[in-house]
C-alpha cells in the first residue's frame, strides 16, 4: 500500500505520453522535404491560398504592419509608398492599393518608425498633409499592427491625434485587448472553479493551456485533421485529461486530507513535469496550425481583425455565456455553487461534493484547452505558452474575486485590455508588469476582488 502514490504517479505519466507520444517533435521525420522557392516580397500582401501551410512554414511567416492612407473625408489614397524604419534605417517598404492599405512584412518584432513618402502622394492629393508622420509603434510577435495616416489642410487639428497616437492605433489596441482577455477568460474561470470547490490554489492550470494546444497541433499538423475536426477531438482529449487528474492524483489526495499548501507543491511539480515532457515531446520551437494562418485582415473601420479572429471572439462569449447560464441555471451548476460556498453542508444535504469536483475538474480542463487552441491560433504554439499566460490567469482571478466564475470573467477582460493600451506609453516588454501593477492597486482599494462577496452566485 505504501508504494500506491508511485504507482499513481506512473499511469500519470503514461497517460501524458499516451497523449503527446506521436505528436509533433516526431512527426518532423516523416514530414515531406520543403520544396525551394523564390524568395517572397516582404511588401506583398500575404494571400490567403497559403493557408495550409505546415507549422514549419508559418514559423517563418514575417511580422505583419498595415498602414492606411487616407484623406480625412474617408477617401482611400492609393499608390503611395510606405516606409518602416528602425534606428533611422529603412527595413522594409510597400505602396498601398486600391484600398489605400500596405501590408509591410518584417523580420522580427519590436519598435518600429512607419513613415508616409509624402513626395509619392498622387496629384490630387499633393497639397494635403500627414497629421502625424512618421508614426512610432511597436509590433507584437504574431499580432498584426495596424497605423493610419490621415491628411488634411496644413494647419487643422487631426482628429483621434492626440500625443502622437492615432485614434486608429487606441481602437486596434483595444480590439486586440477584447480578443486576448475573453482568451483569459476561459481559462480563468476554469481555475476560479477548481478553487471554489477544492481550495486548491492550481500551478499546473497553465500547463493544461499548453496541453490542449499542442493536442489540437498534433491533430491538424501530423495527422491532417482540419483545425475545427481536431479542436473538437481536442476538448474530448481535455476533458479525459482532466478526470484522469482528479482520478489518480486529486481525488487520493483530497481523501488522505493532504493539506492545499501540500497539493499546490504538488501542482508546482506536476507543471514541471508537464511543461518539460512537453518541450521533450514536441521541441521548443514555436509553431503554427496548419490551418487560417496568414490570412488577410477585414477592414472594420478603424479596426483590422482577421476572420479567424473574429470567429475566436464569437466563439469565447457564446462558451462564457453557456457556461454562466449553466452555473445559474442547472441543478449541476447549483450544486457547484453550494460545494463551492460550504462542502460541508452541502453533502450533508444530499449532494455528491466528489462527483460535482470530478465534473468541475473535466469542465475546467476543456475551458483551458479551448484558451490553449485560440491562444495558438492568435499567436502560435509553444511549450510554455502555458506558463506565460499564468500569472495573468491568476490576476484575472484575484481580481474579479476568488472562487467566483463572473469575477473571473471580469477580470480578464480587465487584464487583457489593460495589456494591449499598455502599450501605448510602456515598451511591450513590461505590458504584463503593467496589468498586475493595476491588480495590486485595485486590491488596496477592494480587498476582494471586483465582484468577491459573502454570497457567491458562480
Amino acid at each position: 500500500m505504501r508504494k500506491l502514490p508511485a504507482i499513481r504517479w506512473g499511469l500519470l505519466v503514461l497517460l501524458l505520453l499516451a497523449v503527446l507520444g506521436t505528436s509533433p517533435a516526431t512527426a518532423a521525420t516523416t514530414a515531406p522535404a520543403p520544396t525551394e522557392s523564390a524568395p517572397a516580397d516582404p511588401g506583398a500582401p500575404l494571400d490567403p491560398a497559403t493557408d495550409a501551410t505546415t507549422g514549419e512554414a508559418e514559423a517563418e511567416q514575417p511580422e505583419l504592419v498595415r498602414a492606411r492612407v487616407r484623406t480625412e473625408d474617408g477617401v482611400d489614397v492609393a499608390g503611395v509608398d510606405v516606409v518602416v524604419e528602425r534606428d533611422g534605417t529603412e527595413v522594409a517598404s510597400a505602396t498601398t492599393d486600391a484600398e489605400g492599405v500596405a501590408e509591410i512584412g518584417l523580420d522580427e518584432a519590436g519598435p518600429y518608425d512607419i513613415r508616409l513618402d509624402v513626395d509619392s502622394l498622387p496629384a490630387d492629393v499633393a497639397e494635403l498633409e500627414p497629421r502625424q508622420n512618421p508614426i512610432a509603434t511597436t509590433v507584437n510577435s504574431g499580432q498584426p499592427r495596424t497605423v493610419a495616416f490621415r491628411l488634411g489642410e496644413a494647419g487643422r487639428a487631426a482628429p483621434g491625434a492626440n500625443s502622437g497616437t492615432s485614434l486608429a492605433e487606441v481602437a486596434q489596441l483595444t480590439a486586440q485587448g477584447l480578443r486576448f482577455g475573453l482568451i483569459i477568460a476561459l481559462a480563468s474561470i476554469g481555475l476560479s472553479l477548481i478553487f471554489g470547490t477544492t481550495g486548491l490554489t492550481n500551478f499546473a492550470h497553465g500547463e493544461l493551456v499548453t496541453v490542449g494546444a499542442l493536442i489540437a497541433y498534433f491533430f491538424n499538423v501530423t495527422v491532417g485533421m482540419p483545425l475545427l475536426v481536431a479542436a473538437a477531438i481536442t476538448l474530448v482529449v481535455s476533458g479525459l485529461f482532466g478526470y484522469g487528474n482528479d482520478r489518480l492524483l486529486w481525488g487520493p489526495l483530497r481523501s488522505r486530507g493532504t493539506g492545499l499548501i501540500a497539493m499546490m507543491i504538488v501542482s508546482i511539480g506536476l507543471a514541471i513535469v508537464l511543461r518539460y515532457g512537453a518541450l521533450y515531446v514536441f521541441g521548443g520551437s514555436t509553431r503554427s496550425y496548419g490551418d487560417y494562418v496568414a490570412q488577410r485582415g477585414i477592414d472594420l473601420g478603424l479596426v483590422t481583425l482577421r476572420p479567424i479572429d473574429l470567429f475566436s471572439m464569437g466563439l469565447a462569449v457564446v462558451v462564457l455565456v453557456l457556461v454562466g447560464v449553466a452555473l445559474l441555471r442547472t441543478r449541476l451548476g447549483k450544486a457547484t455553487r453550494a460545494v463551492s460556498d460550504n462542502p460541508a453542508l452541502a453533502s450533508a444535504s444530499g449532494i455528491d461534493v466528489d462527483r460535482v469536483i470530478q465534473t468541475v475538474w473535466v469542465a475546467g480542463t476543456v475551458l483551458a484547452g479551448l484558451a490553449g487552441i485560440l491562444l495558438g491560433m492568435a499567436q502560435g504554439l509553444n511549450f510554455q505558452m502555458g506558463q506565460q499566460v499564468l500569472l495573468l490567469v491568476f490576476a484575472a482571478v484575484v481580481l474579479g474575486g476568488l472562487g467566483t466564475a463572473f469575477g473571473a470573467l471580469a477580470g480578464s477582460i480587465v487584464v487583457g485590455l489593460f495589456i494591449e493600451l499598455s502599450t501605448l506609453v510602456v515598451p511591450t516588454e513590461l505590458k504584463s508588469v503593467g496589468a498586475l501593477g493595476v491588480l495590486i492597486l485595485i486590491l488596496l482599494v477592494r480587498p476582494q476582488g471586483l465582484l468577491g462577496r459573502r454570497e457567491r452566485v458562480g
